[in-house]
């Protein structure tokens, strides 16, 4: 399940793989808490064997920057680089600098396992900020409790799980696929929805619970269509004709990677207007776009926390420091964003817990706050999610979306929701 449809990449692609080896920039944008005071004592704060030193802490990253995931994950790596470098610049974690090891999981579940174990066993680092699919989270999930680290996970995700040895910086399912739902059957009048996912776990998981919401909580409401797509699938036209025939209210997309490239230019080319027919999706963000073409997906909905047109203070300082590290030409997308804030949640968590050990930084993490968040501001539940906005967005011409709708207050996670399991 390692395809890599670079076949399908716009030219500009081909910038990502490059970037990954370039050096990172100054800090901009993230101002100091607090002067550091004299790094403690490395017996005091590292009682577990962990890779912690009198000057350095070593983490790890983990993400696919090979294989159909890597148009999705490359801006994870991308902004957890850029909150290391800037936490560097203020100090480090405890006063110590922060060294990454990477490793590319390669859009194999296996492989994402393989790594993980080394990350924790043979580099023995402190904290792992990776995975993008459920997939590969499931996979290394037994890896991380097994030999107790910890992982920071920012993909949205059907929920369904809690870990003492994971933080969810993304959204589970009642903020976004509930939430998303709602919305569009009460503005658009919807009664009728074509489900759509690439073939695993989170597109399968996240489609139950949308049938359930839709057929037992949207009144007048039915699903007329269901169908999956392996992972680097590239030839929907099919499952276009027959959706062009049954003429849902709704597409609800949760197709990933690199196949919506293929599906998104095969739906304009099928005559499928989005301006017309309403499609909302789950998992496409501005970094999928940017192979997609705005061209190719304007007029559709997104349903996500995070936008890269969102306007205020934190968001404006953090596209410039992401775009200055990075290039001008790179966007932001919902999970790397939720990538960004794992390095700031992890530094925090451990500055309250005064210890890099694993299970001290687990117990202090709820409570937590990031209120530098481009967001807008995050907290640690005590269930390990994030408290966060619902928003949807509007995918324009030029790649971006406009924010056209978001709940007032921050929505309290619930990662297993009554009668969605």
């Amino acid at each position: 399940m390692s395809t890599d449809p670079t076949s399908l990449h716009r030219p500009d692609m081909l910038r990502r793989r490059l970037l990954m080896g370039m050096a990172a920039a100054p800090l901009l944008g993230i101002a100091p808490r607090a002067a550091f005071a004299q790094a403690p004592a490395t017996a005091a704060v590292n009682t577990t064997g962990l890779a912690v030193t009198d000057t350095e802490v070593t983490v790890g990253i983990l993400h696919s920057v090979t294989g159909t995931m890597a148009i999705s994950e490359t801006g994870s790596v991308q902004a957890e680089k850029l909150a290391i470098d800037q936490i560097n610049a203020m100090g480090g974690v405890l006063g110590r600098k922060i060294k990454f090891i990477q490793e590319d999981g390669a859009s194999d579940w296996p492989t994402f396992a393989e790594k993980a174990k080394k990350l924790l066993v043979n580099d023995k680092c402190a904290s792992v900020f990776g995975c993008w699919t459920s997939a590969s989270r499931k996979a290394v999930l037994p890896v991380f409790e097994q030999y107790n680290g910890m992982l920071y996970y920012p993909t949205f995700y059907e929920g369904l799980e809690q870990s003492k040895n994971v933080i969810y910086t993304g959204q589970e399912a009642t903020q976004q696929i509930i939430a998303g739902l709602d919305w569009v059957q009460k503005t658009k009048g919807a009664k009728t929805f074509y489900l759509l996912g690439s073939d695993y776990i989170w597109p399968r998981t996240s489609n139950k619970i949308a049938r359930k919401h839709i057929e037992n909580h949207l009144q007048g409401c039915k699903v007329v269509g269901e169908e999956y797509f392996p992972l680097g699938h590239t030839q929907f036209n099919s499952v276009i004709n027959k959706i062009k025939l049954v003429k849902p209210d709704v597409i609800y997309a949760i197709i990933v990677g690199g196949s919506n490239v293929a599906f998104y230019k095969q739906l304009k080319a099928a005559g499928i207007d989005l301006s017309k027919q309403t499609l909302l999706t789950i998992s496409v963000t501005e970094d999928e776009i940017d192979g997609i073409g705005g061209e190719n997906i304007a007029g559709a909905y997104a349903c996500m926390k995070y936008f890269q047109s969102l306007q205020n203070a934190n968001n404006k300082a953090f596209v410039a420091a992401f775009k200055k590290m990075w290039g001008e030409k790179t966007v932001i997308g919902d999970v790397t964003q939720a990538a960004y804030l794992g390095p700031w949640l992890w530094k925090y968590t451990v500055e309250k817990a005064g210890s890099f050990d694993i299970d001290k930084v687990a117990a202090a993490s709820p409570g937590v706050e990031f209120k530098e968040a481009p967001e807008g501001y995050v907290k640690i539940h005590p269930n390990h999610h994030l408290w966060s906005k619902t928003r949807v967005g509007l995918a324009k011409l030029d790649g971006q979306f406009e924010v056209i709708y978001e709940t007032a207050d921050l929505v309290e996670p619930d990662p297993f929701p009554n009668g969605y399991q």
